[in-house]
């Protein structure tokens, strides 16, 4: 994936301007604040529902993702039903503190939150957390989140959201490098492929290279979301690597610039070894790279597989490694263009399974085999596309075990600019296995991928050599 893009997975553009209004909400809460939904012709691009497409949903997720800035600040300043805040005036430091609880208090999935009282929270923090600027604002907010054990329900600064928000129109401020984990369970954070034209291909960066610091922090413990943070940044500003490669350590001072991500890529290969299955070896096969899950990716992915289905492919390897996910959409569409029927994911909340994804009809190629080749950096979107596959029995997963980010978050967008991601739902897989925490086992395991390459005509070499590994059953 593009470590650089990323932040808590799946999160959604914000979504238009609509009204408040008093809706039904889960059980324990009397009223949510909502926007009007959109319209029954708007597309999963254009919905204000970005995390989900609007595919069967309708009530109380469709109002979870449809929250807005306006919402937000009616919740906050007393305009709902929740105890009234402590008897001295609330400062402006303080509406938007309540803000972010207001949005947590309303989305997120897990009504315990944590087992806490999270109205006691509230008074808590009034009482004794200092608001007194914007960061101290921010810190208060951070630290009540973090109570909730979750990383991926957390404060997006300003500079943050922004840098999320261009990320999923398909570019990113960085140092145009796609990064993921080493193989081994001390495992570094491994240079997959640097961006061509990027500050750090320009600098000699290359594929394999590990990063073993980025501007003196190390990396070793860090997620691939964390890493992210840290590579990206303002146009023009600077970061220092402390790289190792080829057994040699460097430190490498980059200026981050706007990078074009490019989602998807393809190769057909010629001739491979008998090793890789399931056909003879005079069989076109086709490489397929999915990056990340970003606007571009859908149409990107239909694309590729038309023209590789036109070129006589007969079998095709989607490869998803250090796919970190995206917009969770594009994954579902993803595994529609190879699934002709049945489900796709199931979507749960607190109270159990809500509703579900399924194919369209619309497979652009629902028979010839598919391999998909996953590793730990392989989460959210990624996982389930992957699961998707692999319980409709449509393609066999080849690697190691996956991430295990089976959660959805939503953006609410607060007043001064920043927003909060909040988990609002859990996905399975169709066979209603709940992968957080556990990821998805593969069915063939493959012990060293570093012999192959991302890069579609490396891979296919390697494919047509004695080395190449079994990929399908």
């Amino acid at each position: 994936m593009h470590s650089e893009q990323r932040d808590p997975d799946d999160a959604p553009t914000p979504g238009r301007q609509g009204t408040c209004t008093a809706v039904p909400f889960a059980a324990g809460q009397q009223h949510a604040c909502s926007r009007s939904p959109p319209s029954h012709g708007a597309t999963p691009s254009d919905s204000t529902s970005r995390t989900l497409d609007g595919n069967k949903f309708g009530g109380n997720l469709q109002h979870l993702l449809s929250l807005s800035t306006s919402c937000a600040l009616a919740a906050a300043m007393g305009l709902h039903s929740f105890a009234s805040p402590p008897a001295q005036a609330i400062t402006t430091e303080q509406l938007l503190f309540l803000e972010a609880w207001r949005a947590v208090d309303r989305a997120y999935v897990d009504k315990t939150f944590n087992n806490q009282s999270w109205f006691k929270l509230r008074e808590q923090y009034l009482k004794n957390e200092p608001m007194h600027d914007r960061n101290e604002t921010y810190t208060a907010i951070s630290k009540s989140i973090k109570t909730l054990n979750d990383p991926f329900t957390r404060l997006l600064e300003p500079s943050r959201y922004s840098a999320l928000k261009r990320g999923n129109q398909g570019s990113v401020i960085g140092v145009g490098l796609e990064v993921g984990f080493g193989e081994g369970t001390d495992s570094q954070l491994v240079v997959v492929t640097p961006a061509p034209g990027g500050p750090a291909e320009k600098a000699g960066l290359k594929s394999g290279d590990i990063i073993v610091s980025i501007d003196g922090k190390p990396t070793n413990g860090l997620s691939l979301y964390d890493a992210g943070d840290m590579l990206q940044g303002a146009e023009g500003s600077q970061v220092t690597l402390d790289v190792a490669s080829d057994s040699k350590s460097n430190v490498v001072k980059l200026t981050r610039e706007r990078i074009a991500l490019k989602p998807v890529s393809f190769q057909m290969c010629g001739p491979v070894s008998d090793m890789v299955g399931p056909a003879d070896a005079s069989a076109k096969l086709a490489y397929v790279r999915v990056a990340t899950f970003n606007k571009q990716t859908t149409e990107n992915a239909k694309a590729a597989f038309r023209q590789l289905k036109a070129d006589g492919a007969s079998r095709y390897v989607l490869d998803v490694r250090n796919n970190g996910g995206g917009l969770f959409p594009a994954g579902v569409e993803l595994a529609r263009m190879l699934i002709e029927s049945g489900d796709i994911v199931l979507i749960a909340d607190s109270q159990g399974v809500m509703d579900s994804y399924e194919a369209t009809g619309t497979a652009i190629d629902s028979k010839a085999p598919v391999a998909v080749l996953v590793n730990k950096g392989t989460a959210s979107a990624s996982e389930v596309m992957a699961g998707a596959l692999q319980d409709n029995k449509r393609a066999t997963i080849a690697g190691e075990t996956t991430f295990g980010k089976g959660l959805i978050q939503t953006i609410v967008e607060l007043s001064d600019g920043s927003a909060v991601s909040v988990t609002v739902a859990r996905y399975q897989t169709p066979a209603g296995t709940d992968i957080n925490k556990v990821g998805i086992k593969p069915d063939i395991v493959l012990e060293d991928q570093t012999l192959l390459p991302t890069d579609g005509p490396k891979f296919c070499k390697v494919m047509a050599s004695g080395s190449a590994p079994k990929l399908f059953l």
